[in-house]
């Protein structure tokens, strides 16, 4: 059965990557005409986009990434940007 949520439920909530990693909240959604085209995902204390984008504010996750949405938001991996550790 498809469960249906208001748009407005999804901001705030918690993102994480498929590997279980926390990546950020979400701030915001992007939709064009009549379909969702992506979520802003805003960095947060503690959060995975945190390290990797240093002062950025976050990123714009393509819809075609997240995995489900329920009381969490799971995204692809693949929506990470790279970060090497060994850099810093």
């Amino acid at each position: 059965m498809l469960k249906m949520k208001n748009i407005t439920d999804v901001y705030d909530m918690r993102v994480f990557t498929d590997t279980g990693d926390y990546f950020g909240d979400i701030e915001e959604v992007i939709v064009t005409n009549t379909k969702i085209f992506g979520w802003k995902v805003r960095a947060t204390k503690n959060s995975f986009l945190t390290k990797v984008l240093g002062s950025a504010k976050g990123v714009i996750v393509p819809h075609q990434l997240v995995k489900d949405i329920g009381d969490i938001m799971i995204i692809s991996k693949t929506a990470v940007p790279s970060y090497n550790p060994d850099e810093e």
